[in-house]
């Protein structure tokens, strides 16, 4: 009898760890697989079934100056169900707008100033997702002390709000300390 429960204990914990060595074969498996999209040559097909190849390609459409095409496949993988590479995808779709700003400096403003506001708004919609990324928080930091934004609230036509109406207190004049 005991040998019997033995036995099956030890076929219950065979099938177990096969089950865990398989999966990992898989996963290793798919690994490779990542590691072979990212490491291919630039002029090679990407496998669009991978996310982590599509994010290196539109690092490489960054790198290589190519605007538009950079931003749109950053746009494409910020609509992705991935939190790491959707957040990845927003920072450095917001870099590329702020560095495509620069690029055009101060004299066309027409140009510059629709860039800094496409970065303030992947910033903040990245700080939404994850209030506690440093990076995104001191981009749009820096993305604001190039194009401040205006408190619309603050200023006014007629001048400075008039002063409220004054109230007395209600408490006894006894002095109260506190514990």
């Amino acid at each position: 009898m005991k040998r019997r429960y033995l036995h099956a204990a030890f076929a219950a914990s065979a099938v177990v760890l096969g089950a865990l060595a398989t999966h990992d074969a898989l996963e290793l498996r798919h690994a490779h697989r990542v590691n072979a999209a990212i490491l291919a040559p630039e002029n090679a097909a990407i496998d669009n079934t991978l996310p982590e190849a599509r994010f290196t390609h539109a690092a490489r459409l960054a790198r290589a100056g190519r605007y538009d095409h950079a931003a749109s496949a950053y746009k494409d993988l910020a609509r992705s169900e991935r939190a790491d590479l959707r957040g990845a995808a927003l920072l450095n779709l917001g870099n590329l707008h702020l560095r495509e700003a620069v690029k055009h400096g101060t004299d066309a403003a027409s140009q510059w100033l629709p860039m800094i506001e496409l970065a303030k708004q992947s910033y903040r919609t990245l700080m939404r997702e994850n209030p506690h990324d440093w990076s995104a928080r001191y981009n749009l930091e820096h993305a604001l002390r190039l194009a401040p934004e205006a408190d619309e609230t603050a200023v006014t036509v007629e001048g400075p709000p008039p002063d409220s109406e004054r109230t007395t207190s209600t408490i006894s004049s006894s002095r109260m300390e506190l514990p």
